[in-house]
C-alpha cells in the first residue's frame, strides 16, 4: 500500500519536529538549562513515526525513558512538552514529570517511564480494555534492547498471548543497553523469543520508514481484527549517548559518523520520495523552515514560562474520584 502525498508530507514532518526537538535539547541541556537527566532519541526518527502514523487518536501507547520523540509522534503538543522538560508549571504535567515521565492521556500516550521495562505491562492493561469493550482499539509498548530481558517484558508478552491482546511489542533495537553492547549482553534470537509465545515476529530496519510502516501496519490490522499481539524489532541506532553528558567511550571510533552518513532515516526518506517523484525537495525544505520556527518558539515561550510554585508539592499526590 502506497502512502499518500498528504501522510508523506506528515510523515516528514514529524520526523523533522522529532529531530529539532532533541538537537535543541541537547544545545539546552549542555547549557544547564534544563533539570534532571535527559535521554534524546535522535536517529530513531522513522521507528516513532513508522509506527505510530498506523495508530488512532484513541489507541494507547507506553514508551520508554527515551520518549520525546514517541510523545510527539503520537501528537503531543510540543510547546507543553518543552515546558515540562523545561520544569515549568504549565507544562504537560505541571512541570513534576519533566524528560522521562511525560504523559497525555487525550492523546493516547500513557506515559514515558523511568523503569526499564515498566511499559508493557500497562499496554496489555489499555489493550485488555479495547479487547472488552470491543472499541477496534490497539496499545503499543516501546522498549530497548536493555530492556528486553526484563521478566516484566517476558511476562506481559505471555500474558498479550494468552489473553490474545491487540498489543503490538516495538523493539527499538539501537545496540546498547546504557553502555553495554546488546552482542556483549544477549545470546539467541529476539524474534525467536516473541515467537516462542506465540506471536508472528518481524526484524525491520529501523532506519527506513516504509519498512517500519508496512510492518506496523500488518500488525495493527491483525490487533484491530482480532487475532491478538505482534512484535516488531526496528534495528537503529541513537546518534547521542544513554544520557546527556554520557562520553560514550564504549563505542567505536567514528561509529555513529558513519551511520549519519549512509543510514540516517531523514536523509533515506528525502531521497526515496525525490527519487520517485513522490515529494519535492521544496516541499520538505518548507517544512524544515516551519519546524525550526516552531521549535525556536516552543524554547522561548518554556524559558518564560514560571516555575511550579510551593503550594504545587502537595498536588497531585492522590487521586481524587
Amino acid at each position: 500500500m502506497q502512502l499518500s502525498r498528504e501522510e508523506l508530507l506528515k510523515a516528514y514532518r514529524d520526523m523533522r519536529l522529532i529531530r529539532d526537538f532533541e538537537e535543541r535539547l541537547h544545545v539546552e541541556s549542555a547549557a544547564g538549562s534544563i533539570p534532571g537527566f535527559v535521554h534524546l532519541s535522535a536517529g530513531e526518527e522513522a521507528s516513532a513515526v513508522g509506527v505510530c502514523m498506523e495508530l488512532r487518536k484513541t489507541d494507547c501507547i507506553a514508551a520508554t525513558h527515551r520518549g520525546h520523540g514517541h510523545a510527539l509522534a503520537k501528537g503531543c503538543d510540543v510547546t507543553s512538552m518543552m515546558k515540562e522538560i523545561f520544569g515549568r508549571r504549565d507544562g504537560m504535567c505541571g512541570g513534576k514529570g519533566g524528560s522521562m515521565h511525560i504523559a497525555d492521556l487525550d492523546q493516547g500516550m500513557m506515559g514515558a517511564n523511568g523503569i526499564v521495562g515498566g511499559g508493557p505491562p500497562l499496554v496489555c492493561g489499555a489493550a485488555l480494555t479495547a479487547k472488552t469493550l470491543k472499541t477496534g482499539g490497539v496499545a503499543v509498548a516501546f522498549f530497548g534492547d536493555g530492556a528486553s530481558n526484563q521478566g516484566t517484558v517476558a511476562e506481559a508478552m505471555n500474558l498479550a498471548c494468552v489473553w490474545e491482546l491487540p498489543v503490538i511489542f516495538c523493539l527499538e533495537d539501537n545496540g546498547y543497553g546504557e553502555a553495554t553492547a546488546t552482542s556483549f549482553a544477549f545470546r539467541g534470537d529476539q524474534l525467536k523469543r516473541a515467537e516462542g509465545y506465540g506471536m508472528p515476529a518481524v526484524r525491520v530496519n529501523g532506519h527506513d520508514l516504509f519498512e517500519v510502516n508496512e510492518a506496523m501496519r500488518e500488525a495493527v490490522e491483525r490487533g484491530r481484527n482480532g487475532d491478538g499481539p505482534s512484535f516488531i524489532q526496528c534495528m537503529t541506532h541513537r546518534y547521542y549517548g544513554h544520557f546527556e553528558g554520557d562520553s560514550t567511550a564504549y563505542r567505536a571510533e567514528g561509529e555513529i559518523a558513519k551511520v549519519i552518513e549512509e543510514m540516517d532515516c531523514m536523509m533515506l526518506f528525502r531521497k526515496r520520495v525525490t527519487e520517485a517523484s513522490l515529494l519535492e525537495p521544496e516541499q520538505m525544505d518548507e517544512i524544515d523552515a516551519e519546524i525550526a520556527g516552531i521549535i525556536e518558539q516552543a524554547v522561548v515561550d518554556a524559558k518564560a514560562s514560571p516555575p511550579p510554585s510551593a503550594a504545587d508539592l502537595l498536588t497531585d499526590v492522590y487521586v481524587s474520584y
